[in-house]
């Protein structure tokens, strides 16, 4: 498929006579797409059933005619003023009871049916008039779900689905009692309208009803995206995309996916080192303009599996943002790695966000490709620099990894409910272990929980599964590699509670997790040989074969040949250990990787690519800093 570049672009905010100056010069550059709408319901409907569909129709057309396609979304994300008025009650409530206010964004409530509603509705006027448009060659639905903390809401509205949904998980209030222990300090209920959601209790809820809003609330986005794309679908057979974030772990991604055509997310690398990836400072120093050499390519491979192989970036960083703690420049050329970068694990189109940097309003020290007088910004002439190196470099493909990675957003769920440990986050143990991969050279798969199917590879990781899959489980029983399983894992059942027998519960694997200790950061398990566990260790019983243990003599990873338990969460040079061991005995290639360097592999060529702020190399090859080599396989 060929790989293209495009930009996000608002026309509502620019006089309408630079929209042609605009499009041709995004032409020019070598864009192909162009994104816009997602923010414009006022200016669709400014009122209610009082509709001013002119200037998209115009916009469309002078975009579409310069040889642009367009990416339209539906506006879903920023309700009008005059909605709160018809609807009052829609605004989202925080945990601590405060609702949340009209003049921002992402203020409503997924669990609104009237807003449900709404949404439904402007997404269905739009597909008919737009859905047959030869322009408009893929679809948008709402942005950024999850934004702003916005999945929990303990609204009036929520409340009184979370019964219903609670009615028809259990059945009955006794079903539920049994399931939650609510026998544990009285909990008992006796009618579903007794329940109420699981905020402002004195202390900790019952962990189980927590797990339950969680459930249900990833539920109710999965819903509100659905009734949108199933009224576009009745118009149009073009791609159906929603632009996923970056660590955002409070709804199921791979549900919300299975409605959509193609998996997209908006990439922000600088902003994410400083805001939601863990690191020393000396570690953030290093990387302040490059961002972390492995928080893209995450995301990369996470939304390539839930898009089933299609994978754009929605949005690119081009330059600062407004948003982070701190908001450096980037290293220049970075807005060339990042993109091709993408390419590399599979992205289909790469779009920067935004065309020009708005003048106003709170996004308006957000850098774009043009400053706000018009003028070229720097990461415009990389964008062009990206445009003519995809003209000239042949097609490549995400070709086929070696390695898999098992991540599970109700695990998130359950390890966010019941951390046990201040520092244990489910995101960050799975990343520990895809930076471990990372770092020894390896192109990797991420899977979803209920992979059936293991045969591609010769390794998998399943850190932090709070429940194995049935499917999951069986595959593992046919698995031929090597499959590490844990930390903290298959050790609760779907309720969040132990089982009897206590587990893992692994295929012809005696392995029993007896007790689980968290660790402070003053404190680590050190191990035979050299390294160490932090964070977490789990004390372990059963007959299987100790493949590392503890100084103490305790059992650290456990198993048979193919299906091997890792009791605690490895520091970086440990993991680095075990991921060697396991490749070599695997007859996968390894490389010792200098700092800031890192490889992708295709199924055609080998891609390098260098985060460090200072040359590297690569063989007999110097890759500048921010650089990118390629080469054939």
């Amino acid at each position: 498929m060929k790989r293209t570049l495009g930009v996000c672009y608002y026309p509502e905010h620019w006089p309408m006579d630079q929209w042609a100056t605009d499009a041709a010069r995004m032409v020019e550059t070598g864009l192909t797409w162009v994104r816009i709408g997602e923010f414009g319901w006022q200016r669709m409907e400014p009122a209610p059933d009082q509709f001013d569909w002119g200037w998209l129709d115009r916009a469309i057309e002078v975009l579409g005619d310069a040889g642009l396609k367009v990416v339209l979304g539906t506006p879903t994300a920023t309700p009008p003023r005059w909605m709160i008025d018809k609807h009052p009650d829609m605004l989202p409530v925080a945990a601590d009871g405060h609702t949340r206010k009209f003049g921002s964004r992402r203020h409503y409530d997924f669990s609104h049916i009237g807003y449900r509603k709404e949404a439904q509705r402007i997404a269905r006027l739009m597909a008919e008039r737009y859905g047959k448009n030869p322009h408009v060659a893929a679809w948008q639905i709402d942005n950024e779900y999850d934004c702003h903390d916005t999945t929990l809401s303990y609204s009036d509205a929520a409340r009184s689905g979370f019964q219903d949904w609670l009615a028809q998980r259990y059945q009955s209030t006794d079903a539920l009692n049994r399931a939650w222990g609510n026998v544990f300090w009285s909990m008992d209920y006796d009618s579903f309208d007794q329940i109420d959601l699981p905020n402002l209790t004195v202390t900790e809820p019952n962990p189980a009803h927590v797990l339950a809003f969680r459930r249900y609330s990833s539920d109710q986005v999965v819903a509100f995206n659905r009734v949108q794309a199933d009224e576009i679908r009745k118009h149009t057979d073009a791609p159906l995309i929603h632009n996923y974030m970056g660590r955002i772990t409070t709804f199921d991604h791979w549900a919300v996916g299975a409605d959509l055509d193609i998996a997209s997310w908006d990439s922000y690398p600088i902003g994410f080192l400083s805001d939601r990836i863990e690191g020393t400072p000396k570690e953030k120093q290093f990387y302040l303009r490059q961002g972390h050499p492995d928080n893209q390519a995450f995301h990369h491979d996470l939304y390539r599996a839930i898009g089933r192989n299609r994978m754009w970036v929605m949005e690119q960083q081009p330059g600062p943002v407004n948003w982070a703690p701190y908001n450096p420049a980037p290293l220049p050329g970075m807005a060339r790695l990042w993109a091709w970068e993408a390419f590399a694990h599979g992205a289909e189109t790469v779009c920067y966000f935004r065309w020009r940097q708005a003048p106003f309003a709170q996004e308006q020290m957000h850098a774009g490709l043009l400053r706000p007088d018009s003028e070229a910004a720097p990461a415009l002439a990389e964008a062009a620099q990206v445009a003519q190196e995809l003209a000239d470099l042949p097609e490549v493909d995400a070709g086929a990894a070696p390695v898999a990675l098992v991540f599970d957003y109700e695990s998130a769920w359950a390890w966010d409910t019941q951390p046990q440990g201040a520092d244990f986050d489910m995101f960050r143990l799975a990343f520990a272990a895809y930076r471990a991969l990372r770092r020894a050279g390896l192109s990797l798969d991420i899977l979803p929980p209920d992979c059936a199917d293991l045969s591609a590879y010769k390794f998998v990781l399943a850190p932090g599964i709070m429940k194995l899959s049935d499917p999951f489980r069986a595959a593992l029983a046919k698995f031929d590699g090597i499959a590490l399983i844990g930390p903290r894992s298959d050790g609760k059942n779907e309720e969040l509670a132990i089982p009897t027998p206590m587990g893992p519960d692994l295929p012809d694997t005696d392995v029993t997790t007896v007790m689980a200790e968290s660790l402070p950061p003053s404190d680590a398990i050190k191990l035979q040989g050299g390294g160490r566990f932090l964070h977490w260790f789990e004390h372990l019983e059963g007959n299987a074969d100790v493949h590392l243990a503890t100084k103490a003599g305790q059992p650290a990873i456990m198993g048979g040949d193919t299906i091997r338990y890792l009791a605690g969460w490895p520091d970086d040079d440990t993991f680095d250990s075990i991921i060697g061991n396991l490749c070599d005995a695997l007859d996968i290639p390894t490389y010792d990787l200098p700092k800031g360097l890192r490889i992708r592999d295709t199924g055609t060529h080998r891609f390098v690519f260098n985060y460090a702020p200072k040359p590297r190399k690569w063989g007999d090859v110097t890759i500048p800093a921010a650089g990118v080599h390629w080469e054939k396989l």
